[in-house]
């Protein structure tokens, strides 16, 4: 019973785990000489984490299947001229510093490339992980263009260029994406026998992903709590991430589901990556704006949260149907 539960409420019980974890270490004091080897520990166990859970989706994934289709355009061009609009607000209209922050979080929140872990979801909620890797490549890469050029617009101040911009981001992201691609098909071309016994471990890819989200959920906490920010401007850029998330699962589910592929859609334009985020939001814009990706982390997380339970309610009623 106990063990079943667990499955069912990965997602809340990771987040609600990660929150208690980081309270337990911020108020024991004896515990402060330990915090510096936490800390490394986190900064390994989680790019760790997230490469053994995409081997083990990318498994299952066919090379042949990786191909653009015309559901990506759509997001895509949904995520430049969102961006595009917000940014035009806040270099074209004057306004108090406090709603500068709410439109820069939004806008971080909006053109955040999709989070690398997204195929793992998806998967476990039956939808495409091919499509949805194929996606994560070109919002990636969508991103890496669009944020030096765009933001510093917003921001003036941010002293980085173009070039040295773009290659950051993509190195903190496509190594964590595609080596776990590249050694799961030199796995299935080569080691079959190894490749046949990861696919029996498909499924740990998602309670890998929930340990993922614990530490992240606890590191998104820390930061929340060590802001010195009036709580009712954080609680409005936190809205903001709330509405960009809102809006991007719900247009990502109607365009994607034009093409017969609402799950992956919906994932491929909301999951996002706020890791990344939250870096790009204190590399550019003014630093509070972090709290809208940091916040976004909850939002998307309890949208999961929900469709994992949707899903799992529809597979029962169907079940005792067949019965």
């Amino acid at each position: 019973m106990i063990l079943r539960f667990l499955k069912n409420w990965t997602l809340p019980l990771a987040m609600m785990a990660g929150t208690l974890v980081y309270f337990f270490f911020a108020r024991i004091s004896f515990l402060a000489p330990v915090k510096p080897y936490v800390n490394v520990l986190v900064a390994i166990l989680t790019p760790a984490l997230i490469f053994a859970q995409l081997l083990l989706t990318f498994c299952k994934v066919e090379v042949h299947e990786l191909k653009p289709k015309s559901w990506h355009g759509w997001l895509l061009l949904f995520q430049s001229v969102s961006c595009l609009v917000v940014a035009s607000i806040l270099i074209l209209c004057p306004m108090e510093e406090v709603y500068r922050e709410v439109f820069e979080g939004a806008m971080v929140c909006l053109i955040c490339p999709t989070a690398t872990a997204a195929a793992v979801i998806t998967g476990k909620l039956g939808g495409s992980a091919a499509s949805l890797t194929t996606y994560t490549l070109l919002s990636n890469l969508l991103a890496a263009i669009s944020v030096p050029l765009v933001f510093p617009l917003v921001e003036p101040h941010a002293e980085i260029t173009f070039w040295v911009a773009f290659l950051k981001i993509l190195s903190k992201v496509f190594p964590l994406l595609l080596f776990p691609f590249f050694l799961a098909w030199f796995l299935r071309v080569f080691l079959p026998k190894v490749h046949h016994f990861l696919l029996g471990f498909h499924d740990a890819a998602f309670y890998l992903w929930g340990v993922a989200l614990a530490i992240v959920s606890g590191q998104t906490v820390r930061s929340l709590m060590n802001s010195e920010a009036p709580v009712f401007v954080e609680v409005l850029i936190a809205l903001a991430g709330l509405v960009a998330c809102c809006i991007q699962f719900y247009l990502g589910k109607k365009i994607g589901g034009h093409y017969k592929e609402r799950i992956s859609g919906g994932q491929a334009l909301g999951q996002k990556n706020t890791v990344l985020a939250i870096w790009m939001a204190y590399t550019y814009l003014n630093p509070l704006s972090s709290v809208g990706p940091g916040s976004y982390v909850l939002w998307q997380n309890i949208i999961n949260s929900y469709q994992l339970w949707k899903k799992r309610r529809k597979s029962e009623m169907y079940s005792d149907v067949r019965r």
